[in-house]
């Protein structure tokens, strides 16, 4: 209902003649006759629904199971397939790209993926590629453990390492080429997050003072890794935003007190072809560890659109078996902690990228593997974008390399 009163007080005048005219009084009082109709109009029939302030920081989406598939056992051009710990959707190609964790052969895979759409997804492996340091040789087994992967566009892979304190292996984050799987550049790392050890041999090369215990811890260092463009793009030509967090609390972030949540951290990044810079850092949360658990962390994030939305995936590991939960992540408000050197005891005047659940995964009519990687696939017929979450079998011959595909609805 749209009330203009000024004009209806003129019809109004006009309809009659000059000497039955409406005086001023009158004008007025139908004025104010057609604002109290107006209000009631908007109170009765225009009522906004109440929507509190943290359901304001979170996108409306949900995820249906479209359908699932296992990877049978089996060898590939000499080395088993598993350990898959990123999976990564090339559009234009029509292929996912699945890294596997091996210390020994760290590689990637290429599939060739049917099905995903329709309910009955089949993935048939193609090619197997090594990754090769910046000179173009294998890697020394042991010195590269790949775990996060994303697909630049139209021929890169941004893959990280999470390196090892105990063998003096700093974490790494690194592009590479899709064709060859050679490093290419190797993106700057904050300080803090070296180990001590590694980073004070340096320190000391330069005549610097030593630093206390700090840097990533061993085995929960860079697992989750995503950016914010989609591969249909076909090609990258302006800045591109990375984000990459780390599984676990970096040593000096670490509580040791069973009632204090994992404060993980999330680089944010942007790159062109000519510089990277580091934007800002955030703190994220954890949930509480399950009692029991020996594995505990966020082993994926993607990027849901522009305006700081995420997907991540929290797994926990113990003698109740696994635990793995689908969360929307919400950073807009997300205090930069970049200047922050320890996040050790009161962090309430900080604020944590937020976080709200989407999917248990114990509630699927289906075994609890340990999934851990995360990518978007093709869309839908009904224009929804897909999402794969997958598993590692830790190249156990118990443990399945399972990929589930869903429809995700988000609004």
């Amino acid at each position: 209902m749209v009330i203009y009163l000024d004009s209806t007080a003129f019809l109004f005048t006009r309809s009659f003649p000059m000497s039955l005219a409406p005086t001023s009084w009158m004008q007025n009082a139908l004025k104010t006759i057609l604002s109290s109709l107006l209000v009631l109009s908007l109170v009765t029939g225009c009522a906004l629904p109440q929507v509190s302030a943290e359901d304001r920081l979170f996108l409306d989406v949900s995820v249906d199971l479209v359908g699932s598939f296992t990877l049978a056992k089996q060898d590939f051009e000499g080395d088993p397939i598993g350990g898959i710990s990123a999976i990564a959707y090339d559009i234009p190609r029509d292929r996912l790209y699945a890294l596997s964790d091996s210390r020994d052969r760290p590689r990637f895979y290429t599939f060739k993926a049917t099905g995903l759409t329709d309910g009955n997804p089949t993935l048939i492996p193609e090619a197997v590629t090594y990754l090769k340091d910046n000179e173009g040789s294998p890697y020394a087994p042991g010195t590269l453990d790949s775990e996060g992967m994303a697909f630049v566009p139209p021929d890169k892979l941004l893959i990280s390492s999470e390196g090892s304190p105990a063998s003096s292996i700093a974490p790494a984050v690194g592009e590479y080429s899709l064709a060859t799987g050679q490093l290419q550049t190797v993106l700057p790392l904050p300080d803090r997050y070296i180990p001590e050890g590694i980073l004070n041999a340096e320190r000391a090369n330069r005549g610097l003072s030593v630093v206390e215990a700090q840097g990533i811890q061993e085995n929960i260092s860079f697992e989750a890794l995503a950016i914010n463009i989609s591969s249909g793009t076909g090609g990258v030509y302006e800045p591109y935003r990375l984000f990459v967090a780390t599984e676990g609390p970096l040593l000096q972030d670490l509580d040791l007190t069973a009632d204090i949540p994992y404060k993980n951290r999330l680089l944010h990044y942007t790159i062109d072809q000519y510089q990277t810079t580091l934007v800002s850092e955030h703190l994220y949360e954890m949930e509480l560890s399950p009692t029991g658990a020996v594995l505990h962390g966020l082993s994926e994030i993607a990027v849901l659109d522009q305006g700081g939305h995420f997907l991540g995936i929290e797994r926990s590991y113990g003698f109740q078996g696994f635990d793995i939960k689908l969360f929307q992540l919400a950073s807009g408000s997300a205090t930069d902690i970049s200047a922050i050197a320890s996040l050790q005891g009161d962090t309430s005047g900080i604020g944590p990228i937020r976080k709200k659940l989407v999917l248990d995964l114990a509630d699927l009519p289906l075994p609890l593997q340990n999934y851990e990687a995360m990518t978007f696939g093709p869309s839908l017929p009904n224009g929804d974008r897909t999402l794969i979450i997958a598993s590692d079998d830790n190249f156990d011959p118990e443990q399945d390399t399972n990929f589930l595909v869903f429809d995700l609805k988000q609004t």
